[in-house]
């Protein structure tokens, strides 16, 4: 049974989207490790050994859920806990445009030339864009690969730019035929 899915892939694939839509029509909770991750959303970090044992605390409350966003590097110790890993991946060009999107959404304008959060905003979009040419010493395809290379569970790869009813549909596909509920 898929009681454990952790759903992973870059800043803007749509981790956390799925995430919420599969919580709606499957037994699941749903997590977020930017929850976890962060002390004062990206600005402050938790240190490592507090967001893994409130991590560890919310996972054991629950018999079925899903965890979207990455642990690979700082959650490595999570590996056993997944039944199913999903990894989502998008064209970059396709990634960026939402991303830059969301960061105007979320800062209004702010986010753009001559306001408080542009820099901020800068940094993160050019850390996002490393995604799909970086090495192991980011968050990277690079680093995911390999990190799925070492799962013991299956893992189900959606790649394109599909809708969130496509994706929903291609999981549910893939639980129904597998481990159906």
């Amino acid at each position: 049974m898929n009681s454990k899915i952790h759903i992973i892939g870059a800043a803007g694939s749509g981790t956390s989207t799925l995430g919420n839509s599969l919580a709606k029509i499957l037994p699941h909770t749903h997590f977020d490790t930017d929850e976890y991750f962060w002390i004062t959303k990206f600005i402050e970090q938790r240190p490592v050994p507090e967001r893994k044992e409130m991590l560890r605390k919310d996972l054991s409350r629950s018999e079925q859920w899903i965890l979207s966003g990455a642990v690979a590097g700082w959650g490595d110790c999570f590996m056993p806990y997944f039944d199913l890993v999903i990894f989502l991946w998008i064209p970059p060009e396709v990634r960026l445009a939402r991303l830059q999107q969301r960061e105007v959404e979320r800062y209004g304008k702010e986010a753009l030339a001559g306001g408080s959060k542009y820099e901020q905003s800068q940094t993160f979009l050019e850390w996002a864009s490393l995604y799909d040419h970086a090495g192991m010493e980011v968050r990277s395809k690079a680093l995911h690969e390999q990190w799925m290379a070492d799962l013991s569970c299956p893992i189900l790869r959606i790649e394109g730019d599909h809708s969130v009813e496509e994706r929903v549909a291609t999981v549910m596909d893939y639980l129904n035929s597998n481990n159906p509920y």
